[in-house]
């Protein structure tokens, strides 16, 4: 294990958590989709910081940052790019759009149109564009981080499912306690923090990073713990729609990032258990839900852990 990209990654967390008071969990899911190359979505009411958190990641890490603001009138091509007529050179030209970058922040995603949500498809799921015939080739290192406000609130569309599937993880960072409240006033009294962030990491450091990852040793035992899993989303009686196999190569990368962060060579099951409902929770559909028996799908994906044997290792 590089010791280096350990303390480096460690660094970025560090610089996240200079900015976001008091969500250890949830950044510990931000580096995760990060450094498995991943996408992340972010649920939750606005205000709470989501914003903050994409251009502090941005900066820290030396990146590209594009920020589009998703709206029930915006197109595809606002996303994408367009190809715009020259006449000098009597030829179309390509003008990139926002997506090109290597953090982006796809902010209240929920907002646009099913239409608009699914030009991201291409380039979350093939890191390419394509417009009028033509595919271009996005960042190596391209980061989504898209935030949704809940479904309840007035003018959102529901993600549909095969865009969900597609964001490796999803956390909420929710609202601070009194006593971070107070300190996030305190840290802002003359400027925002994010102001003083620098980098502490390349791009090209991050890509070591995901290379690493995928170094850490996994045993044919957790590769089968882990269908298991996935074979019991599809197979229990509160879940009209199961994981896909997406999920589960999901759940390895991640056991695998959990694995490097925690300084382990090898994977366990212990730390399968300790991402499975950050990768999972997401890409299962509940079936309707009574009023007195509600289940969220991190209850139902932790209640499936308890029940799904895991391997005994040394």
């Amino acid at each position: 294990m590089d010791q280096n990209i350990v303390t480096k990654l460690s660094r970025l967390r560090q610089s996240l958590e200079s900015v976001i008071v008091g969500k250890p969990g949830a950044m510990q899911g931000v580096l995760i989709a990060l450094v498995c190359d991943g996408h992340l979505l972010i649920e939750d009411m606005p205000g709470v910081g989501k914003t903050i958190l994409a251009r502090t990641l941005a900066k820290s890490i030396s990146g590209d940052f594009k920020r589009i603001q998703f709206t029930p009138d915006l197109l595809p091509s606002d996303v994408t790019g367009v190809a715009i007529f020259n006449r000098q050179s009597n030829e179309f030209e390509f003008r990139q759009g926002p997506v090109f970058a290597n953090v982006l922040l796809a902010d209240e995603i929920n907002r646009a149109t099913p239409r608009t949500q699914s030009s991201l498809l291409e380039a979350m799921g093939e890191k390419t564009v394509t417009v009028d015939g033509v595919t271009h080739d996005l960042p190596r290192l391209f980061f989504v981080i898209a935030t949704q406000n809940p479904i309840e609130l007035k003018g959102t569309f529901s993600l549909p499912e095969a865009q969900l599937d597609r964001f490796f993880g999803k956390l909420s960072l929710g609202y601070p306690s009194v006593e971070e409240e107070a300190r996030v006033m305190q840290m802002q009294v003359k400027h925002h923090p994010v102001l003083d962030v620098q980098p502490v990491i390349s791009v090209n450091e991050v890509l070591e990073a995901q290379a690493a990852v995928r170094e850490i040793h996994i045993e044919p035992n957790i590769l089968d713990y882990i269908a298991r899993i996935m074979a019991a989303t599809r197979d229990d009686d509160r879940i009209a729609v199961g994981a896909s196999p997406r999920g589960s190569l999901a759940l390895m990368r991640a056991s695998q990032a959990q694995s490097l962060f925690k300084g382990d060579t090898f994977v366990k099951p212990d730390t399968v258990k300790e991402v499975a409902s950050f990768v999972l929770a997401h890409r299962i559909i509940l079936k309707t839900r009574s009023v007195v028996n509600v289940d969220s799908a991190a209850s139902v994906i932790n209640s499936i852990l308890q029940h799904v044997e895991a391997p005994i290792t040394q």
